[in-house]
């Protein structure tokens, strides 16, 4: 079996190369589409091409943000560096939130004045590449947030999903108006364009808070975690559970009551073994347990720790 420590290095490697991936297929799609708009003047590719440029941002941010959060643990940061892939969604969040703005200004003021698209199959044919390579980038992002949990990554690929529905938007509008003539499908396209991406805002937002605030595991995390401690019978309570992610790293903080009568060798021994049950199944988690001795610990563990214990009766 491989060691946790061989194992998030794996995963370190797969979002370290999804992130270059990202980085190089913006700056691939900023150039084309630059090009093409310049000859087109299709409002609808503008809105592709600003979002694209706003993607290269982002996409670096990513880049650099998975490396600093694989960082190990230092003495100012002994809880390791992972929720900077947090701060680096929150600026994903504000990037797509000043290109659905953008966006939609020029749309309206295109709707109100049309101005002609030029050279409509060139325009198309971008649009089918960036829809293309878009397509396989999300592909070996969602490949690789199977083996690594990863919030920039995670939010990196709900941006670029944002950007297939957007690019196939922008490819629609260009079409109709080669076919029916009206320029306003273009500026009805770069509206949609900026909805989308707004929605992609709103999400990216949400999961970054939500890892920046604390947020618990989901509770069938939280399960899983505590049928592993109490598979053996000699743990017959786990309480206090507190979990919380950092970037690739997952907090496991609980109290496990064992048999008072037994030695501290034989309670440390029984919680090794119990943290390496959930190690097999979150490799990326950093445990802490506090064995208590069954009917005889008085509460303890602070304000919160006797919060959590009332609330854990309550339930």
């Amino acid at each position: 079996m491989k060691s946790p420590a061989s194992t998030l290095a794996q995963r370190a490697a797969s979002t370290r190369r999804v992130t270059s991936m990202s980085v190089g297929v913006a700056l691939v799609l900023v150039t084309i589409k630059a090009v093409v708009w310049w000859v087109s003047g299709s409002v609808a590719l503008l809105a592709s091409m600003a979002d694209s440029g706003l993607d290269l941002l982002a996409s670096s941010a990513t880049f650099i943000a998975v490396r600093y959060a694989a960082a190990p643990p230092d003495a100012e940061h002994r809880f390791g560096h992972g929720k900077a892939e947090a701060f680096a969604s929150l600026f994903q969040a504000g990037l797509v939130f000043a290109s659905a703005a953008l966006i939609g200004e020029e749309a309206l003021r295109h709707l109100i004045r049309p101005q002609p698209v030029r050279l409509e199959g060139w325009a198309m044919a971008v649009m089918a590449v960036s829809i293309l390579l878009t397509g396989l980038l999300i592909l070996a992002q969602t490949r690789t947030l199977r083996s690594a949990a990863s919030v920039a990554v995670s939010s990196d690929r709900t941006h670029y999903a944002a950007d297939l529905a957007s690019n196939v938007i922008a490819l629609a509008a260009i079409a109709a108006v080669a076919m029916f003539g009206w320029t306003g499908f273009d500026a009805l396209g770069g509206l949609a364009v900026g909805a989308i991406l707004l929605w992609g805002a709103v999400s990216v937002f949400r999961e970054a808070s939500n890892q920046l605030l604390d947020h618990e595991l989901p509770d069938e995390d939280r399960h899983r975690i505590i049928a592993l401690m109490t598979q053996d019978p000699r743990i017959s309570h786990v309480h206090q559970l507190r979990t919380r992610t950092s970037g690739p790293i997952v907090h496991l903080q609980m109290h496990a009551e064992l048999d008072p009568e037994i030695t501290l060798d034989a309670a440390h021994q029984i919680v090794v073994a119990a943290e390496r049950r959930v190690l097999e199944a979150f490799p990326q988690a950093d445990i802490l347990i506090h064995p208590d001795p069954r009917g005889r610990a008085e509460p303890h563990g602070g304000a919160f720790g006797e919060l959590r214990s009332a609330q854990e009766k309550s339930e």
